[in-house]
């Protein structure tokens, strides 16, 4: 492509600290652009899950969850995945509450209905009462008497005892338990009517950018911390390393079995309609 065309991309991402760590190299021009142009799109992930299944994005971050409803329009890129090895979104209750009780039954606050949050859950126990509610609500919601329990994903996974709340069931453990395989949680994807030349330049792009942020760990962090709702410095640094790590530079074997036995697991419980096969770019 030549300098002067420029290929405009939208990319959606979430407003929190490990999709920010990742597009500091965007967001400050840290590395050359290969000709594109990146309009950053930032939304909660419900909404980004949304936008995709109208397919409002050229690229953007959605819940590996919704990507059930998105493959006929989307590819995976192999970069940016979020992918909890032995944790992942956790079951809290305020502190005293349900103390070894089963979920069975209990209103539950759930920050989106196509969250990979809301699938695990659902495999781990299906007969709950769901309240949907926005991520950064659940405490409220649950404090307010509006459900029994939270599920907590984002920076709540490491702050939910300052807010008086102890942990039930953390899902990403018992994910590991039962398959042996990390969790993905969040993907990001790139729609396919761009064709093969841009999905493949643009993953490339944007794996670099993460490697970039990797590579200068303090400035990423220095840059993601504003996206962090009041996260105390260590806590920043520990979410984003949680979240940002060699599997996010390439999901791999591993990420990939994960995220395709989540599918095939919530197709055969009946929890999504179709059989999807992920294929990835990058």
């Amino acid at each position: 492509m030549p300098a002067t065309q420029q290929q405009t991309i939208r990319f959606g991402h979430s407003p929190d600290p490990d999709d920010a760590f990742m597009f500091y190299a965007f967001a400050k021009n840290k590395i050359p652009m290969d000709g594109f142009q990146v309009d950053h799109v930032i939304e909660d992930i419900e909404s980004l899950n949304q936008r995709a299944l109208k397919a409002e994005l050229e690229v953007t971050a959605v819940s590996c969850h919704a990507y059930a409803y998105l493959a006929d329009k989307y590819a995976v890129m192999r970069s940016g995945g979020s992918i909890g090895d032995k944790y992942g979104p956790i079951v809290v209750a305020p502190k005293g509450t349900f103390p070894g009780q089963p979920l069975r039954g209990k209103r539950i606050a759930i920050p989106g209905k196509l969250t990979t949050a809301f699938l695990v859950l659902q495999l781990y126990e299906k007969n709950i009462v769901p309240v949907f509610v926005p991520f950064d609500q659940i405490f409220d919601a649950v404090r307010e008497g509006k459900a029994d329990m939270g599920l907590i994903i984002h920076e709540g996974q490491l702050t939910y005892k300052d807010e008086g709340f102890e942990k039930r069931v953390d899902l990403g453990e018992w994910w590991h338990q039962t398959t042996g395989l990390p969790l993905p949680l969040g993907v990001d994807i790139i729609r396919r009517d761009l064709g093969a030349d841009i999905m493949q330049r643009f993953a490339r792009l944007f794996k670099k950018s993460i490697q970039y942020s990797l590579d200068n760990r303090a400035p990423a962090l220095e840059y993601a911390i504003q996206y962090g709702r009041g996260l105390a410095e260590d806590l920043n640094d520990q979410f984003v390393g949680m979240y940002v790590n060699d599997a996010t530079v390439d999901m791999g074997d591993k990420g990939l079995r994960g995220f395709q036995t989540l599918l095939d697991q919530g197709y055969e419980q009946r929890l999504i309609p179709h059989r999807i096969k992920i294929d990835l770019v990058g």
